[in-house]
């Protein structure tokens, strides 16, 4: 778990500096339904795992089901700091991009009650969908060069 953990500095820096956008993208007042998806968390969870899994293969020698860890771990760690803004937002009583009705799939505001459930479903169901993406990367990890063919 330490390598997995030194391995995914650089996707904890870009979740730090894309939760930082979402947040400011917020605070600049950019209604939630013209700005979310400049900052997505979930994109970049997704691109990430395709391309760590891909990498982690070709580069690291990961097994698929190392490669499926890391996805566990970029995933769980991605919504784990969704439901942490999402908690913070509604603490502070702050409109965020994390408790907009559209985030929570709602069309009008949701409760804390209702907003925790369906972000721990989000933690659930998006950390498995990393894990499946991660494989899928793993899997494309095949198309790029070996190292020994790299110039």
């Amino acid at each position: 778990m330490k390598e997995t953990l030194r391995i995914a500095r650089l996707y904890f820096a870009l979740l730090a500096i894309v939760t930082l956008g979402r947040w400011c993208t917020g605070f600049l007042g950019v209604p939630y339904e013209r700005g979310h998806h400049y900052f997505s968390l979930v994109i970049l969870t997704v691109f990430s795992c395709i391309y760590y899994g891909a990498f982690a293969r070709r580069c690291r020698g990961f097994s698929v089901a190392r490669a499926m860890l890391l996805g566990a771990t970029l995933g769980l760690t991605t919504q784990l700091v969704i439901l942490v803004s999402t908690l913070a937002s509604y603490t502070l009583g702050i409109d965020s991009y994390f408790n907009a009705p559209g985030a929570l799939n709602a069309s009008a505001p949701v409760a804390l009650q209702d907003a925790v459930i369906n972000r721990l479903n989000g933690l659930v169901a998006n950390t498995f969908s990393s894990v499946v993406v991660a494989a899928l990367g793993w899997a494309l990890g095949g198309l790029l060069p070996a190292q020994s063919e790299a110039v």
